[in-house]
């Protein structure tokens, strides 16, 4: 009778120890969250762009593939008539209560986010008649609108649907965030206080708000670090069109030179290495504040010395700027400047000897007669930073250029992870609302980067969505020109991205 009782004991600890991953996560509380995987879906994301009804296909291919999550983006403008924030469309509203239904169905957690709020809109705030985060009207109106979800939706679990109130919040103070979201949690409360509310990070999703934790709401963090890997020539994203073509892991160097000016920052790029033969050095200038003298040397052999003056109308530059507060120009010139660096050089500085600051876009090595592939420095824009020395080796096609710490998995844990963990230990469950690589990024390089991240996330505890299901950002129909699809269910399938998140 002891041995059965032992055995009994010894069956239930095993099965609370080695349960499945999904019945480990069953459940759904602000503290932790379960380690959901999916995608957004995009067809109430904006009323100019879209207001189509949600797709149960979506729902059935997603669930089908092995991933149990979905988030949906929502302009508030979709669901209200003529205009009037007061009036709510039940037509569309139906639509809403359909993809609830469907994410019941197929086991999939539905997640409500407001991408336009009465009051903000990452991309259209412009266009809001009050601000969400100072004026009483619209954080009065947000309340009511998330008030009327919860209302809605209040015999649905946490389990199976949460809301996300906001998507990436500027760089704002976190006392006015709190403020706002506290305004918006109560509301919602009143309705249905077990409700699983989700805010997103402050700077637009990077900055985790310890402050939160206090209205018991989990929080969402963004997976698009470094932008000019994940936003390559996204067209919506100002200077995206100019950046070079990125590369997995990236050596970090800041594409900011400072000149005199600024003397605490100014400090040289230093590029050193075996140029064993003679070789052409393109940087490529963006943009010039005020007065730069670009001056590329080893020692005292110059090999490029330009002086940059901004001003008005026509000139050199591409686009004449002026910033009244500073009374000055900082112009973009979005342009190549050459310099030929002699064989049996071993050092090569790159500097700002005169003026303000100048940044540039990226650094290309060739041999000077032409032959071989252009070795591509990437810089990352970072206020601040003072410059560093890259070690050049271009028998490296991979990664020919590296710095004492280079742009990869680990960087990318201490830089994106670390921060959120430390607020998770205060008792917030964490989530990656929105994550991806534009589908102008090379395929291969894109895969790559999303590996770290995703062994990241993995290593962190935390679920993810991806920005789009069909689409772009996506596993079906991205239009990628460096993909071999497959054909699966009328759709174009990129094999190789989804068995790499069916991995993780």
């Amino acid at each position: 009778m002891i041995k059965t009782w032992k055995l009994l004991v010894a069956a239930i600890l095993m099965a609370f120890f080695f349960q499945s991953p999904s019945a480990a996560n069953d459940s759904a509380g602000f503290s932790r969250l379960p380690r959901w995987r999916g995608f957004n879906l995009l067809e109430k994301f904006s009323k100019d762009w879209s207001n189509k009804p949600f797709v149960e296909e979506d729902f059935r291919l997603i669930s089908s593939l092995g991933f149990n999550f979905v988030r949906l983006p929502m302009d508030y403008r979709v669901w209200i008539k003529n205009n009037d924030i007061n009036q709510f469309d039940e037509a569309v509203l139906r639509d809403v209560d359909r993809a609830v239904e469907w994410g019941g169905k197929y086991g999939v957690h539905v997640c409500i986010n407001f991408h336009r709020a009465p009051g903000y809109c990452v991309n259209a705030s412009k266009n809001e008649a009050n601000n969400l985060w100072t004026d009483a009207l619209a954080q009065a109106a947000c309340a009511r609108h998330w008030a009327f979800f919860a209302d809605r939706y209040k015999a649905i679990p946490s389990e199976r649907l949460s809301f996300n109130l906001f998507n990436e919040p500027p760089g704002i103070d976190d006392e006015t965030y709190y403020n706002t979201v506290k305004i918006v949690v109560e509301a919602i409360r009143a309705k249905d206080p077990d409700r699983l509310i989700i805010c997103d990070g402050t700077e637009w999703g990077r900055k985790p708000v310890s402050k939160l934790v206090y209205l018991k709401v989990a929080q969402a963090t963004r997976g698009y670090f470094p932008m000019n890997l994940s936003h390559y020539k996204a067209s919506w994203i100002q200077g995206a069109d100019r950046c070079s073509v990125p590369v997995w892991p990236m050596a970090q160097v800041n594409s900011y030179l400072y000149g005199p000016w600024k003397m605490e920052l100014q400090t040289p790029l230093v590029i050193e290495g075996d140029f064993k033969k003679d070789t052409l050095l393109r940087i490529r200038v963006d943009t010039v504040s005020t007065l730069s003298r670009l001056l590329i040397k080893e020692g005292s052999r110059v090999f490029l010395d330009k002086t940059f003056k901004c001003g008005s109308g026509d000139g050199e530059w591409k686009k004449s700027v002026y910033c009244p507060g500073l009374k000055s120009y900082q112009n973009i010139y979005d342009k190549d400047y050459y310099a030929r660096i002699p064989a049996g050089t071993g050092r090569v500085e790159i500097e700002n000897v005169e003026g303000d600051w100048l940044t540039f876009s990226e650094i290309g090595l060739k041999n000077r007669d032409g032959s071989g592939t252009e070795k591509l420095l990437e810089p990352l824009a970072r206020w601040g930073d003072k410059q560093v020395t890259a070690q050049f080796d271009p028998r490296n096609s991979a990664a020919p250029f590296q710095t004492t710490v280079m742009i990869d998995r680990e960087y990318m844990w201490n830089e994106s992870i670390l921060p959120w963990k430390n607020l998770e230990l205060l008792g917030s469950g964490i989530i990656v609302g929105e994550w991806g690589a534009y589908n102008r990024a090379p395929h291969t390089v894109t895969l790559a980067w999303m590996k770290d991240c995703l062994a990241n996330w993995k290593k962190a505890g935390w679920g993810w969505a991806l920005w789009n299901f069909r689409g772009a950002f996506g596993v079906l129909d991205s239009d990628r020109k460096d993909v071999n699809y497959e054909d699966f269910e009328g759709h174009k399938l990129d094999r190789k991205m989804l068995d790499l998140l069916k991995a993780y």
